[in-house]
């Protein structure tokens, strides 16, 4: 009987210590990790976006793959569409960029991204939920679906956002955007 004691009592003390050791945030790193923190980090700023936003976003997209190609049409790392990619360009004035390389270079890729980024967070007053949608759906149809009321622009009520997969998107992005929260305090 005692023997079965001491044994629960090291059961418990092990488990409590591979709970520590798993709700460690450096352990947590490990599943959740973040690439190209130096280009996030720099376009992000220079865009006035949360670079964990702008990660979690990445991660969603592309998982952090810069040969990322959707059957769609979108390239690297963020996803960009070609024409929304020459658009950009042409608006931000940006000489510089490569859009032939648009898929290979991810320096490139993310600074079209976050000055999208932007621009979309321009559009819908820093609601980051919508610009989150219209990065997915576009920002028509998002306008449309608040001007009609068929959603209201939060995240408690993406359920109702009429396309299942910016549903989803939504939701996954914010379920990434608080774990990178809570796991690099210093980003």
């Amino acid at each position: 009987m005692r023997f079965l004691r001491k044994k629960r009592v090291l059961l418990l003390l092990l488990l409590g210590f591979i709970l520590i050791l798993f709700f460690n945030s450096a352990w947590l790193s490990l599943f959740y990790p973040i690439h190209y923190k130096d280009e996030i980090r720099y376009h992000a700023r220079n865009n006035g976006l949360d670079p964990l936003m702008v990660a979690a976003i990445i991660k969603v997209e592309s998982k952090y793959n810069s040969e990322a190609e959707s059957r769609k049409g979108a390239l690297g790392i963020m996803q960009i569409m070609p024409d929304t990619a020459e658009w950009i360009v042409e608006k931000a004035k940006m000489e510089d960029v490569p859009l032939d390389r648009l898929k290979e270079e991810t320096a490139a890729n993310i600074q079209i991204g976050t000055w999208y980024l932007r621009w979309l967070s321009e559009q819908f007053d820093g609601n980051m939920i919508e610009v989150i949608a219209a990065y997915n759906a576009g920002p028509t149809n998002v306008k449309n679906w608040i001007k009609s009321g068929r959603w209201d622009g939060r995240l408690e009520t993406a359920k109702d956002i009429p396309f299942v997969e910016t549903h989803h998107y939504v939701q996954r992005v914010s379920h990434y955007y608080n774990q990178y929260s809570s796991i690099y305090e210093n980003f």
